[in-house]
């Protein structure tokens, strides 16, 4: 089976900058996902460079963004990674105690919901 390219996708994302060129503003678009200028605090793009065999990352955040908000933003991040990692590699185990890691990240940055 060839892998022939049907169809192309784009995701946008601009920046807003002050005059230390530090984030004030982020917006995002994917045609794909129908959304349109989604305001954004954070993100976190990481590329695969094949040719160096290493990872290439953009890591940014507004000022806005409160520690809190980053905590939750990392736990969230971490898990979603357990679930791409082992959808990719089909590796459960090691996805598992990734989830444990996170649950054990997310107790001791007390962002845990609180129990009834």
């Amino acid at each position: 089976m060839e892998n022939k390219i049907t169809k192309s996708s784009e995701i946008k994302i601009q920046v807003g900058l002050n005059e230390n060129n530090l984030p004030l503003s982020m917006k995002w678009s994917a045609q794909d996902g129908n959304i349109e200028n989604a305001s954004a605090k954070a993100f976190m793009l990481s590329l695969w460079d094949e040719k160096d065999n290493n990872t290439m990352k953009i890591d940014l955040w507004t000022k806005e963004m409160s520690v809190e908000e980053m905590k939750q933003f990392f736990h969230q991040t971490l898990l979603t990674m357990a679930d791409t990692f082992e959808k990719a590699t089909g590796e459960h185990l090691i996805c598992e105690d990734l989830r444990d890691y996170c649950y054990h990240f997310a107790e001791k940055m007390q962002i845990l919901p609180a129990k009834d």
